[in-house]
């Protein structure tokens, strides 16, 4: 029975098992000449949140493989500290953290699951989930990769404040309120 089973598992991995695909594992660095802004709105005016780069973790571990068309990554992101984040003053930090929950959930995490071929480098369709306060959520974004040396990665998405359970500030008692919708921009140099 033992040999029965050890043989139904071989032929199982067997079978799903593409000889084509090797798994490779590297890293990158992510410059400290990166930018990654988060944008929003309130109902009165604009605000902008900008990554301190400087503070990212480098280097970041990529492991990915060949599929098709498709390059699949695993275990592949991008972690930013919510504390990084400068948004123009004390209380408006303090409000940007409070709207991430930061105390209980620390970072963002950016995971890039799979990305288009990169033969059309205006435009590489990556899939990735965005963790914000506990909660994921899946993105297809656009992004054009750029080779000077660095390469370039630019792209934006859009999220709402309401997929991840967070709740739009208001202040002066309701007067002034965040707009669900906000705006991640990032321009990453990687080496």
């Amino acid at each position: 029975m033992r040999r029965v089973v050890f043989i139904v598992f071989i032929l199982a991995a067997l079978a799903f098992t593409n000889k084509d695909t090797a798994v490779n594992n590297t890293s990158i660095v992510v410059s400290s000449k990166s930018t990654l802004v988060v944008k929003g709105t309130t109902n009165v005016n604009t605000f902008k949140c900008v990554f301190d780069s400087k503070r990212l973790k480098n280097p970041v571990s990529v492991t990915y493989f060949s599929n098709g068309e498709k390059l699949k990554f695993r275990e592949t992101a991008l972690v930013l500290d919510n504390g990084c984040f400068d948004c123009g003053g004390k209380g408006i930090n303090r409000d940007f953290q409070k709207i991430l929950k930061s105390e209980s959930y620390p970072q963002i995490k950016l995971i890039l699951k799979e990305t288009s071929s990169l033969e059309d480098k205006n435009n590489v369709q990556t899939l990735v989930d965005v963790e914000i306060a506990g909660i994921k959520r899946e993105y297809k974004i656009p992004v054009t990769v750029k080779k000077n040396g660095s390469t370039l990665i630019n792209g934006g998405l859009k999220v709402c404040l309401s997929d991840y359970n967070l709740e739009q500030p208001k202040k002066m008692f309701g007067l002034i309120t965040v707009d669900n919708e906000i705006f991640i921009d990032f321009n990453l140099v990687v080496e």
